[in-house]
């Protein structure tokens, strides 16, 4: 009885893996249910391994760097001790937010207000009791800088760039000498989409990291 009962459920599990599939490959029912989403093929595949955050920085006229957030009046936590400005990943509304508190602050004259997205590997978010069991080597932590986009003051977007994982996807894609040959015997083409426009500066440039860029300047105060 116990044998059958094992069976049944090895073949259960089988039937619905092969059902998720199917309807994944093909299109179909992927909707159908609301118990679609337990076994559709691509139930996790918005998970990511890195985790970003986002600072706002601004350039005042003598050169000098001054960081926007947290605001100096605080900023709203929704969901835990992470600020508003963190769930903002397609980064629609962080200069905004950045220009929001230069009108609300008293500084020199900016010309740029930069949005930088910081990345790690969400391991390093290990304790480090877990961290010793999991691993031998030590924690030593790395972070990955790059900009998002430039804006001035006035509202006028100078770059929008895509973020730090899409940019790993591309710069994998240029790599790949299958596809470099492909360009070389193909007619070239411009694919312009909304966050990727002639103002990006990694379809013509590489990847820098302005974190030393960032670290000189202070936070504005009221």
């Amino acid at each position: 009885m116990k044998r059958w009962f094992t069976h049944c459920i090895i073949a259960a599990y089988l039937g619905a893996l092969c059902v998720g599939i199917a309807s994944h490959a093909l299109n179909v029912g992927l909707a159908l249910h609301p118990g679609m989403y337990y076994i559709v093929w691509d139930m996790f595949c918005g998970w990511s391994a890195h985790t970003s955050r986002f600072h706002i920085v601004a350039e005042g006229e003598s050169g000098k760097y001054y960081a926007l957030t947290p605001a100096p009046w605080g900023e709203i936590h929704p969901y835990g001790d992470l600020g508003r400005r963190h769930y903002d990943i397609p980064a629609r509304h962080l200069a905004q937010m950045g220009k929001t508190i230069l009108d609300h602050t008293r500084h020199e004259d900016m010309t740029r207000i930069f949005v930088v997205e910081e990345s790690w590997h969400k391991k390093y978010n290990l304790p480090d009791s877990v961290w010793q069991q999991l691993y031998d080597d030590p924690k030593d932590f790395k972070a990955y800088y790059h900009i998002r986009q430039v804006v001035t003051p006035d509202g006028l977007v100078l770059e929008a760039n895509p973020g730090w994982l899409h940019r790993q996807f591309m710069l994998c894609l240029a790599n790949n000498p299958r596809l470099k040959a492909d360009m070389q015997r193909s007619r070239p083409f411009y694919a312009l989409t909304p966050n990727e426009d002639s103002r990006s500066r990694y379809l013509f440039a590489p990847i820098e990291d302005p974190a030393d860029r960032f670290r000189v300047g202070s936070t504005l105060g009221n």
